[in-house]
C-alpha cells in the first residue's frame, strides 16, 4: 500500500471515529507494517492534523540461546536424553551436543542428581533417572507465547541470560486542530510552468520557517597543542632563532647520550627509560675522529676534567633507540657549527616528539613533544640564560616562574624551570636548562671561550597551564575529547 493510501485510510477513519486507540491494531487492519504507519503519523502530527500520544510497554523476550532451548529442550534434558542405558563418555556427549549445551547441561543435570559416574571412572556419565520434566522449556514457551510467568522465574532466566527486556512503542490518535480529510500539497517554489500558465495565483505556498537553521558549515578545529606550538615557533623567530632539522625519531646512543657527556652506565640508558630498536639494532655511521675524542673524555678526561674513569665501549654507543630528547639534535648542530670556520654565533630551536618509557599518569606520557632552544656565543653566563628564559616565557604569557638548581650530565650549572598551574593549584615543572659543559663542547672543536646556554621543555605542560587542562591525556593521544577541542576558546599568547 502506498504511503498516500495509508494516510488517506487513517484520515478517513478519524473523520468518522473519535480516536484510534492502538496504532498496532490499526496497522494490522490496513495490512501494513507498523513502521510505515508510524512514519505517516509523525508527518501528520508535525502539521497538527492529528494528535498522537505514545504508549510504551516493556516486555521480556527470549534470547537466541533461549529460543533454541524452547524448541529443542533445556541443556540438562538434552544431555540426559543423549545418554544410553550403558552410559556415555564425556567426549561422545560433547561431540553430540556441542560445547555450550554439554557444559551447561552437565552442571544443571548434576545439580538435579539426574546423572552419576561409574565408580573409578569419572569419564563415563550414567543416567540416574528414567523421566525428566523440562520446566525450563515450559517457562520459555509460555514467555514466547505471551503468557505471564512469576517474577522469580524471570529472575532465574535473567541470571542465565536467557531473557532480555524489549521496549515497544505505539500510539493512540485523535483529530488535531488542523484536521482535514485530505491534506493539500503546498507549493514550495514558483516554477517557469506556473508563470506561463498563470496558476501560481491559485497555489497555496508552504510558509517559510525563518527560525530554521542552515546546514552547518564544515570547518576544522585546531588542537590547542598545535595553537601553542605555532605561537612558540613565532616567538623563537621573533627572538632571532633558526629551526633545527628534527626529522630523525630514531637516533644512535652516541648522539643521544655519549656526545652529551652522559656516561654509558647512566640509569637513563636502562631499558626501563629508553625504547631500544630491535631492527636495525645498531649503526656504524658515526664520525670516527670525534668519536675517539668523546671516548677519551669519558675514560680519562681532558680540558680540565677527570672524566668518568670507566672502559667506554663503542658497541654501546652504536645502539639505535627512539630519541629520549631533542638535545641529541642540538649535539649534532653544535658539532656542525664547530666544523665551520671561522666560528659565528648561532641561535637554534626545535619542537618535535621524543619518547620515554615512563608510567602514564595525569602529567606524563610515553610520547610527548620537547621544545629546545640554544644560543652559542662568546662570554655567555647564567645571567644571560635566566634573562632569555624570562623573556621567552613572558612572551608565552607565563610570568610566574621559579628556578631550582638541578643536575644534568651535560650542563653545569643546571636549573629546573617551574610555573604555577592555576588548575592544579601547584607549581609544575615545565622544563630544564643550563650551560653546556666544556667536556661536551671542546671535543667538538668549538673555540675556547665559546659558551652555549640551552633549555628544553615539554609542549604539553605549558599548553595545559594556558588552557586550564589538568590531564595530559585530554590533550594528546587516543583519549582526546574532540568536543573539548571544538569548544575550547582560542588562547592568545604573549604580552
Amino acid at each position: 500500500m502506498a504511503t498516500r493510501d495509508v494516510e488517506a485510510g487513517l484520515l478517513a477513519h478519524l473523520s468518522t471515529n473519535a480516536e484510534i486507540a492502538d496504532s498496532r491494531s490499526f496497522a494490522s487492519s490496513l495490512g501494513v507494517p507498523h513502521k510505515e504507519l508510524e512514519d505517516v503519523i509523525k508527518s501528520l502530527a508535525a502539521f497538527r492534523i492529528v494528535q498522537s500520544a505514545d504508549i510504551t510497554k516493556e516486555t521480556w523476550v527470549l534470547t537466541d540461546e533461549a529460543r533454541g532451548y524452547a524448541a529443542r529442550g533445556s541443556p540438562e534434558v538434552q544431555l540426559v536424553a543423549a545418554i544410553p542405558p550403558e552410559g556415555a563418555s564425556k567426549a561422545a556427549l560433547k561431540e553430540k551436543l556441542g560445547d555450550v549445551v554439554f557444559d551447561i547441561g552437565m552442571k544443571a543435570a548434576a545439580r538435579n542428581k539426574w546423572i552419576g559416574f561409574q565408580k573409578g571412572n569419572k569419564d563415563l556419565v550414567l543416567r540416574m533417572v528414567e523421566d525428566t520434566k523440562d520446566e525450563l522449556q515450559e517457562q520459555l514457551r509460555r514467555l514466547e507465547n505471551g503468557e505471564g510467568v512469576a517474577n522469580k522465574v524471570i529472575d532465574d532466566l535473567k541470571k542465565r541470560k536467557l531473557v532480555t527486556k524489549e521496549k515497544t512503542i505505539w500510539y493512540s490518535l485523535k483529530k488535531g486542530p488542523e484536521f482535514v480529510l485530505k491534506r493539500k500539497t503546498l507549493a514550495t517554489d514558483v516554477t517557469r510552468e506556473h508563470l506561463k500558465s498563470g496558476d501560481w495565483k491559485d497555489l497555496e505556498f508552504k510558509d517559510y520557517n525563518y527560525g530554521a537553521l542552515g546546514q552547518p558549515i564544515p570547518t576544522g578545529y585546531v588542537n590547542p597543542l598545535l595553537e601553542v606550538r605555532e605561537s612558540i615557533q613565532n616567538i623563537f623567530i621573533e627572538m632571532g632563532f633558526i629551526e633545527m632539522p628534527t626529522n630523525m625519531f630514531v637516533e644512535s646512543s652516541f648522539w643521544n647520550f655519549d656526545a652529551l657527556f652522559q656516561p654509558q652506565q647512566h640509569p637513563a640508558r636502562d631499558s626501563h627509560d629508553t625504547f631500544f630498536l630491535k631492527a636495525p639494532s645498531t649503526t656504524t655511521q658515526l664520525p670516527n675522529d670525534y668519536l675517539e675524542k668523546v671516548k677519551q673524555i669519558h675514560q680519562s678526561g681532558g680540558y680540565g676534567s677527570k672524566g668518568y674513569g670507566y672502559d667506554w665501549k663503542r658497541d654501546e654507543a652504536e645502539k639505535n633507540l627512539l630519541r629520549t630528547h631533542t638535545t641529541a639534535v642540538s649535539a649534532r648542530m653544535l658539532y656542525k657549527i664547530a666544523q665551520e670556520k671561522p666560528f659565528a654565533p648561532k641561535r637554534y630551536y626545535s619542537i618535535d616528539r621524543v619518547f620515554r618509557n615512563e608510567a602514564v599518569d595525569r602529567t606524563h606520557l610515553a610520547e610527548f613533544h620537547q621544545i629546545e632552544g640554544l644560543i652559542c656565543d662568546y662570554g655567555l653566563t647564567l645571567g644571560d640564560l635566566k634573562g632569555v628564559l624570562e623573556d621567552f616565557f613572558s612572551r608565552l604569557g607565563m610570568s610566574q616562574l621559579r628556578f631550582k638548581p638541578a643536575y644534568n650530565p651535560y650542563t653545569e650549572p643546571s636549573m629546573e624551570i617551574f610555573s604555577y598551574h592555576d588548575g592544579l593549584k601547584k607549581w609544575v615543572e615545565i622544563g630544564n636548562s643550563g650551560m653546556f659543559r666544556p667536556e661536551m663542547l671542546l671535543p667538538m672543536g668549538l673555540p675556547e671561550g665559546v659558551n652555549v646556554i640551552a633549555w628544553g621543555l615539554s609542549l604539553e605542560r605549558p599548553t595545559m597551564i594556558l588552557y586550564g587542562i589538568d590531564n595530559i591525556r585530554d590533550l594528546f593521544g587516543p583519549k582526546v575529547d574532540f568536543n573539548l577541542i571544538k569548544s575550547s576558546p582560542m588562547c592568545r599568547l604573549g604580552m
